[in-house]
């Protein structure tokens, strides 16, 4: 028979750009996502289930200042919209 086992296939690794849209692909129109939601998803793919996601704060703060300034999305905390990103924040599709 010789059945082999196959490792299971890491997740594709995304940016944080990519990270970030993709999560708002999933969520309903207006919805909006946490930061941190978007470096798990990072983590995932650079490192698999056991990936830090700490470590990838600063790119998806990188990420959401370049989708920012891009006009791709928008950014609020406790619904009130914010110009730029300090403190804790959420992330929206424009």
């Amino acid at each position: 028979m010789g059945g082999r086992l196959l490792a299971p296939t890491p997740p594709p690794r995304v940016t944080g750009e990519e990270a970030i849209l993709s999560l708002l692909d999933e969520r309903a129109a207006g919805a909006t996502i946490c930061p941190s939601e978007a470096a798990r998803r990072l983590a995932e793919s650079v490192a698999g289930p056991e990936g830090n996601w700490r470590e990838q704060m600063d790119t998806i703060h990188a990420a959401t200042d370049a989708l920012s300034t891009r006009g791709a999305i928008v950014l609020s905390w406790k619904g009130i919209a914010m110009q730029k990103r300090r403190g804790p924040y959420r992330i929206a599709r424009r």
